[in-house]
């Protein structure tokens, strides 16, 4: 007897007509027709079941902290990062841990259940690292969090910065941020990738870098990144996030970065919503989008994972913290539009999110964790048009958020009296 059976489902890689059996928190059956007694059973009428939604690029000691001290009247990432310099010296422990709590609320909602956040280190009390290990705890019974130990101000721009990182790993904190591109110059930046790196070998951690996050150019550090992640073995545990310097870059060199960036299995995190809302802010027209060079990696097979990076903070008034909303915006400032692209934009906000993370046991195969949202979607194609309502997010085989379905009634001579959004794709479509 399963405790949970979900009936009818379609999956992401386009099989239909599954039945999904949960047992003891985890997938113990995918096959048509199942015949076994469950204790609950949800039929999903043919709709999508995905694995959930991974967010591997977040700032919660940040989130929902809009308009403290004040607002960003700029809109750009500088006066972001001061505004956020301001407000970091009276933050308190019970407020870091109050929002991001109730950010988590907001994300599961969503079926969103791993973020990596990172956490800003560059404050000595290190009060935003005591509040987000706090967090974790808190949340770990239905949401996944990695903490990257982030130095805002520059490790060595911050006098401070090296002491207090190093401090902030030892107390928890899993993997070893930076921001190279915000040193005071390109040599301490490669400087601080390179210790950085060591630093995170030393101790078999992770990397995760803000890297190259500037329209200008010259600002290369991933491929420092790339070179310092083979130098001391790290390859498939090192990502560069951002990487929107790549997109003024000349297309020559381009073509020698993502070989080297595939060489050492170095991912790639792009935020689509913040990178499209902060970059491109000295042009006039033309005007870059401020995105990465997604479809070039995706070709050369490097992992691609997206970000929401921020929601309701001193960078971003905006976010819901549905990373459809992402995948979403990525698609059309992309132009990846075959039903191929957005098989593969729905992958980088699940599988390749949930790779760049580590995290195990993490998919709709047997022996998975029974971790799963079903959609008001057929397919992921119309997951991302359409960002439906989750019908049920699902963690370790209970229940946790439900939404009733999108419907809207109808009062018009001769039509149909409601109207699903889910009805509106066509199916030849592909």
């Amino acid at each position: 007897m399963f405790d949970l059976l979900i009936r009818n489902a379609t999956l992401p890689d386009g099989r239909t007509g599954l039945d999904i059996g949960i047992t003891g928190g985890r997938i113990a059956a995918v096959e048509a027709g199942i015949t076994t007694e469950a204790g609950e059973v949800i039929d999903a009428a043919g709709l999508l079941v995905t694995p959930p939604f991974v967010d591997p690029h977040f700032h919660m000691d940040a989130t929902l902290s809009l308009g403290l001290p004040r607002m960003n009247v700029s809109g750009t990432l500088l006066e972001g990062i001061a505004l956020w310099g301001e407000l970091r010296p009276t933050l308190t422990r019970e407020a870091l841990v109050e929002r991001a709590v109730r950010y988590c609320d907001l994300a599961v909602s969503k079926g969103l259940m791993a973020v990596r956040s990172h956490v800003d280190v560059s404050d000595p009390r290190l009060v935003t690292v005591e509040a987000l290990l706090e967090v974790r705890e808190i949340v770990a019974p239905y949401l996944d969090l990695q903490l990257v130990a982030f130095p805002q101000d520059g490790f060595y721009r911050c006098a401070e910065a090296e002491a207090a990182l190093t401090r902030a790993l030892d107390m928890g904190v899993e993997i070893v941020g930076g921001i190279p591109h915000f040193e005071r110059t390109m040599e301490e930046g490669a400087r601080s990738v390179a210790a950085l790196c060591r630093l995170a070998a030393e101790r078999g951690l992770r990397v995760d870098m803000h890297c190259d996050e500037t329209d200008d150019p010259l600002s290369r550090h991933i491929e420092t990144l790339a070179a310092e992640t083979v130098r001391h073995g790290l390859q498939g545990r090192v990502a560069g996030s951002h990487l929107t310097s790549m997109h003024s870059m000349d297309n020559y060199y381009v073509s020698k970065l993502l070989p080297l960036m595939a060489e050492a299995e170095v991912a790639a995190i792009p935020n689509p919503l913040i990178n499209m809302m902060l970059q491109g802010r000295h042009d006039t027209y033309p005007k870059r989008r401020g995105l990465t060079r997604i479809p070039e990696m995706l070709a050369t097979g490097i992992t691609v994972g997206f970000g929401q990076d921020c929601v309701l903070d001193p960078w971003y008034s905006m976010g819901t913290g549905d990373l459809l909303d992402v995948a979403h915006m990525a698609l059309h400032a992309t132009q990846l539009g075959s039903g191929a692209d957005k098989r593969a934009l729905f992958d980088c906000v699940t599988v390749n999110s949930a790779k760049i993370m580590g995290l195990e046991g993490y998919g709709l195969d047997v022996g998975c964790h029974a971790d799963m949202v079903l959609l008001q979607a057929r397919d992921p194609a119309e997951a991302i048009r359409l960002r439906p309502n989750r019908l049920k997010v699902i963690r370790r085989g209970k229940v946790v958020a439900q939404t009733a379905p999108e419907v809207s009634t109808l009062d018009l001579p001769g039509r149909p009296g409601h109207v699903d959004p889910a009805d509106y794709a066509p199916r030849h479509a592909s």
